[in-house]
């Protein structure tokens, strides 16, 4: 007899999004779980499958992967596939367990993220390789862009898990959120039965991440821009923290969060966010929405604490009224002040709540958390996935739709939902088109910024700046072609994810250049923002580069002569702004440096020789360097290489000069 499994039992209908050709509401649970077991031979349970998973095919791109994966090299392993697509928030969700997974079963279980492209955008590798990276996905993905292996699993939602067991054979496939507490009694037995048989292989497997040879940047995939009276907020979301930055000279003034994933309330310093995005201002305190933390975080400006002032940190759905600190959230994405009130788009549950800074109390505002495009009454109108928010003096809020595709507006006096521009008959409206209302295409725009009777739009998946006029609802195309980078009057952009308006300049978050982009909106003119000093923020004591340790040096004390025998890419040099340095960080007994502990780099032609002077004795001297270097001709666009060197040296007496040569070749970014 066949066996219902747990992986059956908990399927989650109410947070599963469907691919173009299937209802837009998630599907039913007849069509998208089929459990093939065993039959039962003992009391004991067994969850292995008797029929044999299909093979990935040839010809496919993979993703941290280093060579194409097969199903035949990792028998012996449980395999979890994992068919996303990247801009569905219900993907996102369940990555928390598909990490907690990986885990839990390092050497056991290999996750393969099998991506079935939504978006048009979503299916070009170069795109979906940014996105591996921004969300930190350490496993093999296979860009399945003409849905060949979705549809050899009979997939029709995301997010959908399949389950195979070590002799490759199919255990089940399930969709929706809440994969963990769904798959890990099945994942523990059939390690045991396989591991009880011999026929489970625990030898580790090391596949080549991504992550591991990316260059260091100043911002890391920025989500949000907030320029306000002269200063300027940065959700740096790939650090998990926030910068605020002179708008002028690029020098970042002040970081709050660690830069690691955590929760952690306090000084600005030893705070942690998760992934922050939206950002708003009033009176002295800047508030966040920290998305996958799922909470609203305030920092005291004057201060730099952090407090959490709404959400539980556990997912909300639907939002609900009650006091903030006890109203689960549900990946907010945006945030607005406006005399009092905090409006937030509730990404995940596709709502707009409110909350009353003065009392702590949240009320859902727009939408009924169904995923759709119905206009009409805030309480029956249903959104999809509202990243952006800007409000006019007229009392209407306007927020990016991003899985519509669209621009829709809430009424706050009339308390009822119209479409500005973009599709609204279903979710799967996209492309790139100017016109009017309906007729125009947008393609998962994420972000919005009002300047007069202008509504900025960020179309994130065309990498375009757009401009609407909210007088006649019509869209144009403004800024932006391919995705690229170039600055000037004819601009590029890479998935620009969050704008601000202030004085006659649009801040632009460019999420994939890793960069903070400003125009002159009279001219079109666009430069790109040098940032100045971030790394000075990284936690004390915490050394973020490589490490390179050399063989001990025999030397003679007295002046000495060391050579950065650097080699930095092709079409790269040493930026003249941004400050480089060579530091004695450890050792420093017997060598120093001409002007104390730290040798001005900024600019520099390297190799670059700098005298030391040395006394007698023996000790590790340790030098770091940090290289603020930048692409030739786009000069804006710098990363940052921090190496240490621990060198071991035995200083005899005054003798001749000694050479000390340090070789770095720092890797090109773009390989």
């Amino acid at each position: 007899m066949t066996r219902i499994l747990p992986l059956l039992a908990l399927v989650l209908l109410a947070a599963a999004c469907s691919p173009q050709g299937a209802d837009d509401e998630a599907p039913q649970e007849s069509s998208t779980t089929q459990i093939e077991t065993a039959p039962e031979t003992s009391s004991a349970e067994s969850f292995a499958g008797t029929t044999p998973a299909p093979e990935f095919p040839d010809g496919l791109e993979w993703i941290n992967a280093g060579a194409p994966v097969t199903l035949d090299s990792l028998k012996g392993k449980v395999v979890l596939l994992d068919f996303w697509t990247y801009g569905c928030i219900n993907c996102i969700h369940i990555i928390p367990d598909l990490e907690r997974l990986e885990a839990e079963y390092p050497d056991e279980l290999v996750v393969i993220g099998v991506h079935s492209a939504k978006f048009a955008n979503e299916g070009d590798t170069n795109q979906l390789r940014d996105i591996v990276q921004r969300y930190g996905l350490e496993h093999p993905v296979v860009n399945d862009k003409g849905f060949t292996v979705w549809n050899a699993w009979g997939a029709n939602a995301w997010p959908t898990i399949a389950l195979i067991d070590p002799a490759s054979k199919v255990v089940g496939i399930r969709s929706g959120e809440g994969v963990y507490d769904a798959v890990e009694p099945v994942i523990a037995g059939l390690v045991a039965e396989f591991d009880a048989a011999g026929a489970l292989d625990r030898a580790p497997i090391h596949f080549a991440l991504e992550a591991d040879t990316a260059p260091r940047r100043a911002l890391n995939y920025p989500g949000k821009v907030l320029a306000v009276d002269g200063r300027l907020w940065v959700a740096d979301t790939g650090h998990n923290r926030v910068l605020e930055i002179d708008p002028v000279t690029g020098d970042v003034l002040a970081a709050y969060g660690s830069g690691s994933r955590g929760v952690q309330d306090g000084p600005g310093a030893q705070a942690s966010f998760d992934a922050p995005q939206g950002l708003a201002y009033s009176a002295g305190t800047l508030y966040v929405a920290d998305t996958d933390n799922h909470l609203i975080r305030a920092i005291d400006l004057s201060s730099g604490a952090v407090t959490t002032i709404a959400g539980t940190g556990e997912l909300g759905y639907p939002a609900r009224e009650g006091p903030a600190l006890m109203v689960g959230l549900n990946s907010p994405w945006a945030v607005l002040f406006d005399e009092g009130t905090l409006y937030v788009a509730n990404a995940g549950s596709h709502q707009i709540v409110s909350i009353d800074l003065s009392s702590a109390f949240v009320t859902p505002l727009v939408g009924n958390a169904g995923e759709s495009t119905t206009n009409g009454p805030f309480a029956s109108a249903e959104l999809a996935q509202p990243s952006g928010l800007a409000l006019s003096d007229k009392g209407v809020l306007y927020f990016a739709d991003s899985e519509s595709s669209s621009i829709r507006a809430a009424d706050l006096t009339a308390e009822t939902v119209h479409l500005v521009v973009g599709g609204d008959a279903t979710l799967f409206e996209f492309g790139d088109e100017n016109g009017q209302g309906n007729k125009a295409r947008l393609q998962h725009p994420l972000g919005t910024a009002l300047g007069g009777e202008t509504l900025y739009v960020a179309d994130t998946y065309n990498s375009k700046i757009k401009r609407v006029d909210i007088a006649t609802n019509t869209v144009t195309s403004w800024l932006g072609a391919t995705p690229g980078w170039a600055d000037g009057t004819q601009p590029q952009f890479n998935e620009p994810g969050g704008l601000s308006f202030s004085d006659g300049l649009l801040y632009i978050a460019d999420t994939n250049n890793h960069a903070i982009r400003v125009v002159n909106v009279a001219t079109g003119d666009t430069s790109t923002l040098i940032l100045k000093g971030a790394e000075k923020f990284d936690p004390p004591g915490e050394f973020r580069g490589e490490v390179i340790t050399l063989e001990q040096i025999e030397a003679n004390a007295g002046a000495a002569s060391m050579t950065l025998n650097y080699t930095l890419p092709d079409g790269y040099k040493v930026n003249e702004e941004a400050p480089s340095t060579l530091t004695i960080a450890g050792g420093g007994v017997i060598a120093s440096l001409p002007a104390g502990a730290t040798y001005d780099l900024t600019g520099t032609d390297l190799p670059v020789s700098v005298p030391v002077e040395l006394v007698e004795g023996s000790a590790t001297v340790v030098f770091d360097v940090t290289l603020i270097y930048c692409e030739t001709v786009a000069t804006s666009l710098c990363l940052i290489d921090q190496t240490r060197f621990e060198v071991p040296m035995d200083v005899g007496s005054s003798g001749a000069s000694t050479q000390i040569t340090l070789n770095r070749t720092i890797p090109d970014p773009n390989l």
